[in-house]
């Protein structure tokens, strides 16, 4: 990731470091200086918490229509690595960042938006909160998600394959597979059968994220298999849910998703979309995430 001015929020049990550039959360330590955030590797992967929105994944040919114009949007979004975001509110257990639409977004994605996301702390939980306004007057359309990476392990004497990822309840859940160019392939495979842990392992990335569309349980946690839980990312205003790594990183993502990426066998009709946030004109929407340190 780019050299980014760091903006710090605090309190008793948490420092939070977010990037000026990306709006990512690059630092979460606890009261021992103990970091839980990956911290980005040029040759394995340079982020660490990109904000999706507001597409995620990728454009089938890196493109889509839109009432018959065709708009190219980068995967992922344009908040990622984005440099003009504004902060509009920083206190000492918060800060907002914003971005709105202007002439340049309007020829990349045909709608009058305002982007806001303020991250606050309360005790040992970090909130993640998204607020879009749909400025014009017509239905605008749009995914978001989070993809925060923590990680994993925590300290230098343990090893990855001590961690597992654990859901709230027990679960039964195909993950849908994409293909080569990042996007669906419309084929499932079983995954979860009957339990509540994913035992972590490099080589279950082999075959890029795992992704979930029906899980029961909106709070997953990443723990130690002797210690406990580590830390828990509670998402109930998500359908989705993308589970990834680098075979070769030493971290964990996990990502609360309002969409998904596209289809390898779409049209490209932005309007048909999967899982795509319709806004009214004139309206505002909003979407939490959290992350609890234990």
């Amino acid at each position: 990731m780019k050299n980014s001015e760091k903006l710090t929020i605090k309190n008793s049990h948490l420092e939070i470091k977010i990037t000026k550039i990306g709006a990512e959360i690059c630092n979460i330590k606890d009261q021992n200086g103990q970091e839980y955030m990956w911290q980005g590797d040029a040759s394995i992967w340079d982020s660490h918490a990109p904000v999706l929105f507001p597409i995620i994944g990728a454009l089938k040919n890196g493109s889509y229509l839109y009432e018959g114009k065709k708009y190219s949007i980068p995967k992922h979004g344009f908040i990622r690595n984005n440099e003009n975001l504004s902060v509009t509110d920083h206190q000492e257990k918060s800060i907002t960042f914003q971005y709105k639409y202007d002439e340049g977004t309007l020829k990349d994605y045909p709608f009058k938006f305002e982007f806001n996301i303020t991250f606050s702390l309360e005790g040992k939980v970090l909130r993640i909160q998204h607020e879009i306004v749909n400025h014009g007057n017509n239905e605008m359309l749009f995914s978001l998600g989070g993809h925060p990476a923590f990680k994993c392990p925590l300290t230098e004497t343990e090893n990855y394959n001590d961690y597992e990822l654990q859901f709230e309840k027990t679960e039964n859940s195909d993950r849908h597979l994409i293909n080569n160019e990042g996007l669906q392939n419309g084929k499932t495979a079983p995954f979860l059968e009957n339990t509540d842990k994913i035992r972590l392992q490099h080589q279950l990335f082999k075959n890029d994220a795992l992704i979930f569309k029906d899980l029961k349980s909106k709070q997953i946690s990443l723990a130690h298999k002797t210690k406990g839980k580590i830390l828990t990312v509670s998402y109930a205003d998500f359908d989705y849910l993308g589970i990834w790594a680098k075979t070769n990183g030493d971290f964990v993502c996990i990502e609360p998703w309002l969409g998904i990426t596209d289809n390898e066998n779409i049209d490209g009709d932005f309007k048909k979309k999967e899982g795509l946030i319709k806004l009214e004109g004139n309206k505002s929407f909003e979407a939490t995430f959290s992350i609890t340190i234990h």
